[in-house]
């Protein structure tokens, strides 16, 4: 959520981002209404502070005067304390409803989109940050898709799946079971020697949380909803992991708060049919592993090309080929200022498949949290935050069982055989 002396300050940069975006002119013109919501609110307030002083005043004089023996008098002051009161409790509710509005007029705003993004609408309009190095990895025409190795090599079943749940829901078997488990476990250490602390975080949320990292109101119908209580199946393990710190302030000390977490990932987004979310392309139901920090405002920038390269390094250490794209206005998530999406080839589909988004979220999501830091001399300010995966896991099992069959099976990359125990898949 964009701060509103911000939006005040630097309205005519906040235009032009959102142009990035794709947003039109008449659009902007909620930037005026949270303006002019935020003139009215701070009207109403100090009414309100007038009228309370006014209150203290006079509560004073009437003790005195009930001292002196001027009861008459006192008692005339206590009915206009009574009917101050009154216009109090009435400004007040005044004030609850306006404050309401101008937080739903807030929520319905984007990030403002970093200077290095680029212009475009679309994912076709998405800038290559970093090509692939070499050629393109060709398997022949002998080569066939993870859906037709999953179910040569008994590794996953997506017709079970569907009977179990429905589509998008698949069951990972034996050796397919192990090498997630394996992925997950790789995963976690390389974050952990990064000096991220591990959590196992709930992978259901309240709508705090959710309305904290931005997938409220902007995912609603992405998310899948237990209505009894009004929780939320996680997206990804970002929500309850920045979640932790709401409305609290960080010692500057305390600073980077680096955080890793494995959780299943729940999206109602399945989309379209085809090749492009046939098999693991496109679930509802997948694993994820995932790094988040909250970080002092002069460091994120600096501290998203530390967690570009933990992510490259891990495609490099699983012999993957990859690259990295940076997202244009028009792809960007509601909440980001910057992201750079990480892609790996597969050489069976002859296509990219995204494995990761790594984001600078800058205030957005710590000025919905009220989650803050204070310095040495304490001021207290926002926090940046900022996540990626790293990595999700069904696009690196459908590229790296792709990329890895031989005529004698499917080889494992050897920086993770120590995690399966087996080195091929046969």
């Amino acid at each position: 959520m964009l701060q509103v002396q911000f939006i005040r300050e630097e309205k005519e940069r906040i235009i032009k981002g959102l142009a990035k975006r794709g947003w039109e002119a008449s659009k902007m013109n909620i930037l005026d209404e949270i303006i002019s919501l935020d003139d009215k609110r701070k009207s109403l307030q100090t009414q309100n502070d007038q009228f309370l002083s006014q209150i203290n005043a006079k509560s004073k004089e009437i003790g005195e005067l009930f001292k002196s023996g001027n009861a008459e008098k006192a008692n005339e002051f206590k009915g206009e304390v009574s009917a101050l009161k009154i216009k109090t409790g009435d400004l007040e509710a005044e004030m609850k409803k306006v404050q309401e509005m101008l937080n739903e007029s807030l929520y319905q705003v984007p990030n403002v989109p970093n200077e290095l993004v680029p212009n475009g609408q679309t994912d076709e309009d998405n800038e290559v940050f970093k090509a692939l190095e070499g050629a393109l990895p060709d398997l022949g025409t002998d080569a066939i898709p993870h859906w037709e190795l999953a179910q040569k090599y008994s590794l996953i079943d997506f017709a079970l799946g569907v009977k179990i749940t429905g589509a998008g829901f698949p069951v990972y078997m034996g050796k397919g079971a192990k090498l997630q488990r394996a992925l997950v476990q790789f995963f976690l250490n390389e974050a952990s020697d990064a000096g991220y602390l591990e959590l196992n975080p709930p992978f259901v949320v309240n709508e705090a949380s959710a309305r904290g990292t931005g997938n409220l109101p902007d995912k609603e119908g992405q998310m899948y909803h237990c209505t009894t209580d009004n929780f939320y199946l996680i997206p990804t393990a970002e929500v309850p992991v920045t979640n932790m710190h709401r409305a609290e302030i960080i010692a500057q000390a305390d600073l980077p708060k680096k955080y890793t977490a494995f959780s299943p990932c729940f999206r109602r987004e399945a989309g379209s049919y085809g090749a492009d979310v046939k098999g693991l392309n496109r679930l509802h139901q997948f694993e994820k592993v995932e790094i988040v920090q909250m970080v002092h405002p002069d460091k994120s920038y600096e501290v998203l090309d530390q967690m570009l390269a933990h992510v490259e390094g891990l495609l490099k250490k699983l012999e993957l080929p990859y690259r990295i794209l940076r997202l244009c206005g028009g792809d960007l998530s509601f909440a980001s200022a910057l992201t750079y999406d990480f892609e790996v080839y597969s050489a069976a589909q002859k296509r990219w498949l995204e494995v990761s988004s790594v984001s600078n979220f800058e205030t957005f999501q710590s000025n919905r949290m009220k989650m803050r830091f204070k310095d040495t001399e304490g001021k207290k300010s926002l926090v940046h935050t900022l996540n990626g995966s790293a990595l999700a896991l069904p696009r690196i099992m459908a590229s790296l069982i792709e990329n890895n069959q031989t005529s004698d099976g499917i080889v494992i990359p050897e920086v993770i055989r120590k995690y399966t125990g087996f080195d091929i898949i046969n």
